[in-house]
Order: structure tokens, then C-alpha cells, then sequence
């Protein structure tokens, strides 16, 4: 059987080590536009020069080799005949049994006015985002990022790393505020303000302003606050690499349509890192013909490190009316479980994650710990005796 994977990111590497798991003799064949595989999440790295594009890598040297795995890099997919189960680029076409489209995404610019032409502004999603970035950044004097989630983090990182000082700006009212609540994300706002970072919360870029040569010079705030530019980086979101998907359906197992799957970022779900190498293992199993469903909670876990402050989320992050919240803080660490009748729903840890397993364990498989005889914060899988015969948890009391 031939399997192709079209992008050699999370997903796509996940995929292909599962299906090289359970099935050591299948032909497998991976395509990308990238020629090198590296770590989405190590771009701030190479933006301050802290890491390389080979220190990057999260495969070993021999990766391809050492798996039988066939790559061919610098190479763009342009169509997926269905019909025929094959795909097609420039010069030539492959066919397969099975299909994974692990595309990712792109960068989203929003319709700011002025934005549209101008130069000296990028996005931040692949390596060649951030070689621009590297390169601008070490002549420019006013740096803007806009936005204040992780991406516009990553930025703002590396490019105080490279000793600046940009502002960045949100319509939020903190960092971070959809991987973590508002304690938990103020930790690391004020490790980036004693770096240099200045942030401009509640506000809106309005317009770009542009020089004689087309470059941005200025970005004007709700219209009235007007700041110098000459490197703007845009965080604001991402748009699915998706067109070449036969269909926007998909199902629990990860297909969109016959033997062809989807994963990461192309499956336009909420993304982080673990969440595609769960959905690249997923779509491999199906692939493989073991049929394993895709439970979409996992989609909502992120995990976070600037300064070497470690953060993992699971699940809802803003509790709903009637909801509890536990909440444990000392020196250099946070920890938040939100439950929903006895269920916990949402998981903060700050500063120590050791135990997250457990919590996102908890949240994924819906259990109930309401009548546990024991503080939430000593629990551990030491109490349990597992599934009982109803397919309930069982704990010890």
C-alpha cells in the first residue's frame, strides 16, 4: 500500500511515524513546499538568533533514511484527482492508496486600510516569515506587532532577543487571552515588559501609512494615535491551508472523503502543537485501517514557555454560570481545574505541568470526581481502580 502526506510539519511527521509503526512494509511518500522539516514553534528561536535551522529540526538527521520514507521537498501540490487517487505538481504527478492532507496554514492579513501593498510587513507562520523578519528587524528602529496571543508572543520574543524593543498592540485586555486566564497570563507580560516589550491594549490598528517607496512609516490607533513603523508584524490569525481538501466535511475519523484524511492546521479546528501530532497519529491509525476516532477536546490544549516559564491549557478556559473554580498559587506556580457538575472541563497549570496527564485525562474522558473523599489537589490516577463493568471510573474510597 502507498500512503502520501502532503507537508512535513507536526502532522505530517506524526502521521508518517505511526504509519511506519504498523506497517514497516507500506511505501510511504512525503511532499512539501518546506526543504527542511523544523519546529513552527522554535521560529522566535531563529528570530533571535537562539537557534539555527538545523537546531530547529524535531526529527533526527536520518529521519527519512532510517524509516524508508521518500520526501520530495521544494515541491508544491497543486491538485488532488479523487477520481484517479492521485495528486499533482509541477512536472510530474503521484498516485496513492491513502492520502493525508497536512497543509497547515497561512497568515491572515485583516482589511486594514494601507495595509494592503505595502512592504516592511509580514506574518509569522513558516521559516521564511521569520528569515524576512530577521532580516528587516536588524536595521528598523519602530517595530509594531499586532497582536497579543502566541504567535504575536513568538514575535515580540525573538525580536527582543535581537535586543528591540516593539510594541505590540490587541483589542484585548491582556496577552494571551485565548491560551490562558488573566493571572496566569500576566506572568509572562511582565517578563516581556522588563524585556522591553510596551503593549497597547483595547485598541485598534485603523489604518497603515505608507512612504514615497511604498514602505510602511506609521500605523494610526482608532484613528487618533499615530506610531512610527518601519517593521510591522501581523498576528491576527491564520487561514487553513485547505484547497486542496475534496470536501469541507469531516468526519470523526479524520476522512473527508474516500481514503484521503485531513490533519493540523488544515482541518480548520483550534490548533496547537500536541493537538496536530494527536490528529496526525489519528488520521495514520485510520490510514492503516485500525479505525480510531478523533475526540476534538484535544484541539483545545496549548501549551506555552517564554523566559523559561512553562504553562499548559486543556479544555474551556472561562467558566459558565454555575461552574466552580479551584485555585492553587504559590511562589512560581498556578494551578486553575474548572468543573461543571463534578467534571472538570478546564485545566491552568503554571510553573509545574508535571501532573498534567492526569488533568487532561480527566477532562478528556468526562469524569466525574464530585464524591472523591479527597482535596482535588492530592488527587492522582493512584486513586482509581479504573473502568468498572458499566464503563464507568472507579475510584477508591
Amino acid at each position: 500500500m502507498k500512503h502520501i502526506i502532503i507537508g512535513v510539519g507536526a502532522a505530517g511527521i506524526s502521521a508518517a511515524r505511526a504509519i511506519r509503526k504498523h506497517r514497516r512494509d507500506d511505501e510511504i511518500l512525503m511532499i512539501s513546499t518546506d526543504d527542511a522539516v523544523y519546529s513552527r514553534c522554535m521560529l522566535h528561536k531563529y528570530i533571535g538568533g537562539g537557534r539555527s535551522v538545523g537546531e530547529m529540526s524535531f526529527v533526527p538527521d536520518n529521519f527519512f533514511e532510517d524509516n524508508n520514507i521518500s520526501w520530495r521537498n521544494r515541491t508544491t501540490v497543486t491538485e488532488i484527482d479523487t477520481a484517479n487517487k492521485r495528486v499533482v505538481f509541477e512536472g510530474g504527478s503521484e498516485n496513492y492508496d491513502r492520502l493525508l492532507i497536512a497543509t497547515g496554514a497561512k497568515s491572515v492579513f485583516p482589511p486594514i486600510d494601507g495595509l494592503k501593498g505595502a512592504t516592511g510587513i509580514y506574518g509569522l507562520r513558516d521559516l521564511p516569515d521569520a528569515k524576512a523578519i530577521r532580516e528587516k528587524a536588524g536595521g528598523a528602529s519602530n517595530i509594531v506587532v499586532i497582536g497579543a496571543g502566541l504567535v504575536g508572543l513568538d514575535a515580540a520574543y525573538g525580536l527582543v532577543e535581537m535586543g528591540k524593543k516593539p510594541v505590540v498592540v490587541d483589542m484585548a485586555t491582556h496577552v494571551l487571552s485565548a491560551n490562558l486566564d488573566e493571572p496566569a497570563a500576566a506572568v509572562y507580560q511582565a517578563k516581556f515588559e522588563e524585556a522591553g516589550c510596551e503593549f497597547r491594549f483595547g485598541c485598534k490598528v485603523s489604518s497603515v501609512k505608507q512612504n514615497a517607496a511604498g514602505e510602511v512609516s506609521a500605523i494610526i490607533l482608532d484613528g487618533k494615535e499615530e506610531l512610527a513603523c518601519d517593521l510591522l508584524v501581523v498576528a491576527v490569525g491564520v487561514r487553513p491551508e485547505n484547497g486542496l481538501l475534496p470536501s469541507n466535511s469531516i468526519d470523526e475519523y479524520l476522512s473527508v472523503g474516500t481514503d484521503v484524511y485531513v490533519a493540523g492546521d488544515a482541518t480548520g479546528f483550534s490548533q496547537s502543537w500536541p493537538s496536530a501530532i494527536e490528529q496526525g497519529e489519528v488520521a495514520a491509525l485510520n490510514m492503516c485501517g485500525i479505525i480510531t476516532p478523533y475526540d476534538e477536546i484535544l484541539a483545545l490544549k496549548n501549551t506555552v514557555n517564554f523566559f523559561g516559564i512553562a504553562s499548559l491549557s486543556v479544555g474551556q478556559l472561562v467558566p459558565a454560570p454555575g461552574d466552580t473554580c479551584d485555585v492553587r498559587e504559590s511562589k512560581g506556580r498556578y494551578q486553575k481545574i474548572i468543573s461543571r457538575d463534578g467534571v472538570p472541563v478546564g485545566v491552568i497549570l503554571q510553573g509545574d505541568i508535571s501532573r498534567s496527564g492526569f488533568w487532561q485525562h480527566l477532562v478528556k474522558n468526562k469524569i466525574n470526581i464530585a464524591d472523591i473523599p479527597k482535596p482535588i489537589w492530592k488527587m492522582s490516577f493512584a486513586d482509581s481502580y479504573g473502568l468498572d463493568e458499566n464503563g464507568e471510573y472507579e475510584w477508591m474510597t
